[in-house]
């Protein structure tokens, strides 16, 4: 397929897969706490996963394991935890707008660590996307002000996507995205997965009953599709594009959670709405120029 035509495909599907998968979050969170969730996300796509990596296991090069663990910690396995957390006090349509300023970090994290260039059109439309997160915070308090943990977990997490990102095109672009996911899932995140959900007590207090194995059939969608597949979509993606580009899903996400978030009863306020139309106003302009690859 042609590689620009291939590119915009895998955007579109990403878009809806990991769009979707905000929603899903939510309805794990209502079975099992947030540890729980994120282990059971990674542990399942490791097992998913790990024909892929026993077929290909002699195909990664060594002395890039460093960037391996680095690209596999701060992108998979560490935000897993973070978003669940922040969803058990906001809710995913706002989870999915902040998720949408990924860009804004990737152009950060390309500077400072790959001396990426950086225009002054995209300065701007950094400024008016933290704008409008900053709003966003606004509308997002409670009974108790304003909810700024959650959404600093979110900041943290969308971060740490951007590491992963531009670590994964500046050191690992070589690899293949089959290759990649199967040692990302399998060889470096599926110990530390079961040991983590180990800790959560989930074995002990697990009891098969119905509510129990719905939990696990969302957090089972969620791992399929908004973990495995998509992952392997987006290593193919990353390979194909830039990491500005690839990062483009998540101007596209946040019209996927909100369109779930309200067919599930949330309720996004005037300022979250327009703190969100902020954000990705000044994303549109960041990107208008920069879409090329």
């Amino acid at each position: 397929m042609n590689p620009e035509k291939e590119k915009w495909i895998l955007l579109i599907v990403l878009t809806l897969i990991w769009g979707s998968s905000f929603i899903l979050i939510k309805k794990g969170l209502e079975h099992f706490d947030p540890y729980q969730v994120g282990a059971l996300r990674v542990l399942i796509a490791g097992v998913l996963l790990s024909p892929l990596a026993i077929i290909h296991r002699k195909k990664f090069p060594r002395k890039r394991i460093k960037w391996l663990v680095l690209a596999a910690f701060s992108g998979n396995f560490i935000p897993m935890f973070l978003f669940p957390i922040a969803e058990t006090q906001i809710s995913s349509s706002v989870a999915g707008i902040i998720n949408s300023m990924m860009p804004i970090f990737v152009i950060i994290v390309g500077g400072l660590f790959w001396k990426s260039a950086t225009t002054g059109r995209q300065i701007l439309g950094v400024s008016i996307s933290f704008s409008g997160a900053c709003l966003l915070m606004l509308g997002s308090q409670g009974e108790t002000g304003i909810k700024f943990f959650p959404i600093l977990l979110l900041l943290i997490a969308t971060f740490l996507y951007a590491i992963s990102m531009t670590t994964v095109k500046a050191k690992l672009n070589d690899i293949s995205s089959q290759v990649l996911s199967g040692f990302v899932f399998f060889y470096v995140l599926f110990l530390p997965s079961l040991l983590a959900l180990i800790s959560t007590g989930f074995f002990g207090e697990f009891k098969g009953t119905s509510s129990e194995f719905l939990g696990l059939g969302y957090v089972s969608l969620l791992s399929i599709f908004g973990t495995g597949l998509a992952m392997l979509l987006n290593y193919r993606l990353l390979k194909i594009s830039s990491p500005l580009f690839a990062s483009t899903v998540t101007l596209l996400m946040p019209i996927v959670a909100v369109l779930w978030g309200v067919l599930d009863g949330e309720r996004l306020t005037a300022i979250q709405f327009t703190g969100g139309l902020i954000i990705i106003g000044g994303l549109i302009f960041l990107r208008s120029k920069a879409i090329k690859h």
